[in-house]
């Protein structure tokens, strides 16, 4: 390669100044969206001291939020595709917003998961019309760049939110830590007037049936899950639950396959690098969801820490990502995408065996900071190739389809993990559970490495630039 395509490469990774409001909107939309996923995690002890409810509400406030938003955030990516990004937006903020206020108001527990579901559906609005935006603005090395950026901005809210949390929890009280997502959006929907020229495709029909099925699988599976711990396995409900929740998602399936117009068109999963991409993320974003929620529960309930302690505990994961995964995004853009999606998950896994030494009383310095160090550095190896492989597999007109498919996999296997929580940890949070669901949550991100190495095919110009 001659000098001036290596000075070509070099400055095409550099982000263009006059985007800058995209990627601001991109990142603060999905800010909201993960952190308020990541930071409710910290407050769970105090909403189950306020509420009552105990380890089964704690379990529904989280998965009321992913179900609405696994489920839904497929039919919001076409509609992100038929209706404009800009759009879509600014009604799942508007929405997000005003759940916000109701979870913070909420006078019980019942309220509170509705609230949070609703919150649910807000986010599913937001987070592939966000990912859209930047595929669409972006080429080559800065779309890697600039998902890079993404993913380092808004993997760092979803890991810091327990600090964040901890500190509200501590010095006001929980309900704040829904109260506080008013400031983020309001900054959003002003640069979101900035963009208001950005087009808008074709309004195609919705997938009315596929949603409802996919809710209905998804709820039905997460009931079962989570109320086998209060009611047994051979509870009527249960059994009913479990396998309505799998009939449903069956003929989602089946439907999907048949529909002219599906929201999860199942041919993008012929496309390789989309395919195994979803699969490698439901293993890497199930480990991450159930470890740092029962870390965060670990420290409090069983280590003593406080809610603001338990949120710096994981801080040094988040600098991590912010530090490096713009830098790593910027990478895979040159060299492709395989080596760090092979290499990460296997860090990550080996940072959460690491923590299988802590022991009580817990010491945090040398039992459990030095695994979290290996999981934020394999997280920053992992997330933007991660993302990058699979939004750069489909077609710039179906980026919001693909970046929903791709959260929705990612929430998806996240609400399942958590929902297995009881099942893993049995009866009660101690030190011997923890380790147990440790030593899952590395299984799983170890599985998502190999996945990712037997699966993932650099593109030909990626694979040539290695060589150079």
């Amino acid at each position: 390669m001659n000098k001036r395509s290596r000075m070509g490469r070099k400055e095409a990774v550099r982000l263009d100044p006059a985007l800058r409001p995209v990627l601001w909107v991109a990142i603060l939309a999905s800010f909201v969206a993960f952190l308020d996923g990541a930071i409710i995690n910290v407050a769970l002890p105090a909403m189950t001291d306020d509420l009552g409810g105990g380890l089964a509400l704690q379990q529904w406030v989280v998965d009321a939020y992913l179900l609405t938003l696994g489920a839904l955030i497929l039919i919001a990516g076409s509609l992100s595709d038929g209706f404009g990004r800009v759009r879509i937006l600014r009604l799942g903020l508007v929405l997000f917003g005003l759940a916000s206020l109701a979870c913070a108001l909420a006078p019980t527990g019942g309220v509170l998961i509705a609230a949070r579901a609703v919150q649910g559906l807000g986010g599913a609005l937001l987070v592939p019309s966000s990912l859209a935006l930047i595929m669409s603005s972006y080429r080559d090395a800065a779309q890697g760049r600039a998902i890079g950026l993404w993913a380092g901005w808004t993997g760092t809210s979803a890991i810091a939110g327990p600090l964040l949390g901890g500190l509200l929890v501590d010095l006001l009280n929980w309900r704040w830590i829904f109260a506080i997502n008013v400031l983020p959006i309001a900054v959003t929907l002003v640069i979101l007037r900035r963009l208001e020229g950005q087009p808008s495709a074709q309004s195609r029909p919705l997938d009315v049936v596929g949603a409802v099925l996919a809710a209905v699988g998804l709820g039905g599976t997460v009931f079962a899950l989570i109320e086998q711990q209060r009611l047994g396995w051979s509870h009527p409900g249960v059994v009913g639950s479990l396998a309505g929740g799998v009939v449903s998602f069956a003929v989602f399936l089946w439907w999907e396959n048949r529909t002219a117009h599906p929201m999860m068109p199942l041919r993008l999963f012929r496309m390789r690098n989309f395919g195994i991409g979803n699969i490698a993320t439901a293993f890497i974003y199930a480990a991450l969801s159930l470890g740092m929620l029962v870390l965060v529960l670990f420290l409090q309930q069983v280590a003593g820490f406080s809610a603001t302690q338990a949120g710096l505990a994981t801080i040094p994961v988040a600098i991590l990502m912010l530090l490096l995964s713009g830098t790593f995004g910027g990478l895979a853009g040159r060299f492709g995408p395989r080596i760090f999606m092979a290499v990460g998950p296997l860090v990550v896994g080996t940072g959460y065996l690491m923590m299988t030494a802590v022991r009580i009383p817990v010491d945090f310095w040398t039992q459990l900071l030095p695994g979290l160090l290996v999981c934020g550095l394999g997280l920053a190896i992992t997330v933007a190739p991660l993302t990058s492989a699979i939004l750069s597999a489909v077609g710039s007109g179906e980026s919001g389809i693909g970046s929903a498919i791709n959260n929705a996999v990612s929430r998806i296997a996240g609400l399942i993990a958590v929902a297995f929580a009881g099942v893993i940890l049995g009866a009660v949070l101690d030190g011997d559970g923890f380790r147990r669901v440790l030593v899952v949550v590395a299984i799983l991100a170890i599985a998502g490495g190999l996945v990712s190495a037997w699966g993932i095919r650099n593109r030909p110009a990626e694979a040539g630039s290695v060589n150079e």
